[in-house]
């Protein structure tokens, strides 16, 4: 029962973590956009004489809509005033939330690879949550510095450290965590922002403006900068959080490169929709993309490593004894490796059914990414590797 409560638990935090987080990126996106496709009121116009920016004019779900932005404030503040903030604030929480279920309560068999490095549990949490907590104190740091000024420098001083931090992860952590920790460091950045610069800015305005006082452009300036950011940092993210099902990419060998060249693409794919909706065409940008990411599929095209020769003959009753012997822990009705309550993807391997039914599964994942066992906790061999291969390879046959 206590299986099935966390499995449950877990199920329910990754709604909620989808649901917040199509609410955020999709405020991000649409601001971002209206932002750019504002036009400049008529001068001496009402608007202009209101202070107002820019407007512009819509028609969704069969009505239309004026939406108007302010150079800095209005003269009166409305009663009512909409905020964006508990989209952003309610995906951190159950992101981080799941993350502590799924990676950090399992660490030794979500985490830990020993042919990767030989960490404890406590060093493994240890250097997640670390990762988390320094990419925000030095990114926070460089937008404060005169660097922050450079949007450009800027995003490719912050891109290049996103990379390193991949590479050292992979140094420390499986393939899996170590993207997933790239990810919840991006996100932990794109959540301070919303927290700490552009809530707090947002309530000075708001708050000089009771006051009867100007409020101050710095914190508009500041909180679109972060917020701008924000956009640039979604795709990344959102490839990151289905990368777990791809381990052609998470246990490629050079993963953080992979990371790099496809968040890479993701950022110029995002550039490219940015610029479109201020109305400039810039096809290169999706050029650039397209390259990144076919580069990526190139790169991590199955290359089987050399395997032992096989002796003796090859069926299924072999292969069902190695399963058993390296698999079945896990992919089993009821794991019985620590940290695992159900059989990962639904995947159950108890019977010669279910082996002959996930044969080419078995291979991709056991033969071809070698990324199963996870960190080889069962020390499958070489030899029992090379059986499957040969097994597969001749049609899995179920006799």
């Amino acid at each position: 029962m206590e299986a099935h409560l966390i499995e449950m638990l877990g199920m329910l935090l990754r709604w909620l973590h989808v649901i917040a987080g199509i609410a955020w990126v999709g405020s991000s996106f649409y601001f971002v956009w209206l932002d750019h496709s504002l036009d400049p009121p008529a001068p001496g116009s009402e608007e202009a004489g209101k202070g107002v920016s820019g407007e512009l004019w819509a028609v969704h779900g069969g009505g239309f809509y004026n939406p108007q932005k302010y150079a800095v404030a209005p003269a009166r503040l409305p009663e009512k005033l909409h905020w964006f903030k508990w989209e952003a604030y309610t995906t951190w929480l159950s992101g981080t939330a799941l993350l502590v279920l799924v990676y950090w309560m399992r660490a030794q068999s979500m985490m830990v690879d020993p042919s990767v490095a030989s960490l404890t549990t406590a060093q493994a949490v240890g250097t997640g949550a670390l990762s988390m907590v320094v990419s925000w104190f030095v990114y926070d740091l460089l937008c404060r510095s005169p660097l922050g000024r450079h949007d450009g420098a800027m995003a490719f001083l912050v891109f290049g450290l996103l990379t390193l931090l991949a590479w050292e992860l992979s140094r420390l952590l499986g393939g899996r965590a170590a993207f997933i920790h790239v990810g919840t460091s991006i996100g932990t950045i794109m959540a301070a922002n919303v927290f700490f610069l552009i809530i707090p800015g947002q309530r000075r305005m708001v708050e000089a403006m009771r006051a009867g006082r100007q409020p101050n452009p710095l914190d508009g300036i500041r909180g679109k900068q972060r917020s701008v950011h924000n956009n640039y940092f979604t795709l990344p993210v959102v490839f990151i959080m289905i990368s777990n099902h791809y381990a052609a990419t998470y246990a490629h060998p050079q993963a953080w490169a992979v990371l790099a060249l496809i968040c890479g693409a993701g950022v110029l794919i995002r550039h490219f929709f940015n610029l479109r909706h201020r109305g400039a065409f810039a096809w290169q940008y999706l050029a650039v993309s397209a390259g990144l990411i076919g580069a990526a599929a190139v790169w991590t095209a199955p290359r089987i490593q050399p395997l032992p020769p096989v002796t003796g003959p090859v069926t299924l009753d072999r292969v069902r004894t190695i399963v058993g012997q390296r698999c079945v822990a896990c992919h089993s009705q009821s794991p019985t490796f620590a940290g695992i309550t159900q059989p990962p993807a639904g995947v159950v391997l108890t019977s010669a059914a279910g082996i002959v039914q996930n044969a080419q599964r078995i291979y991709q994942q056991v033969v071809v990414t070698r990324i199963m066992p996870l960190g080889n906790a069962t020390q499958i061999t070489d030899e029992e590797r090379a059986v499957i291969a040969a097994w597969v390879s001749a049609g899995a046959p179920a006799h």
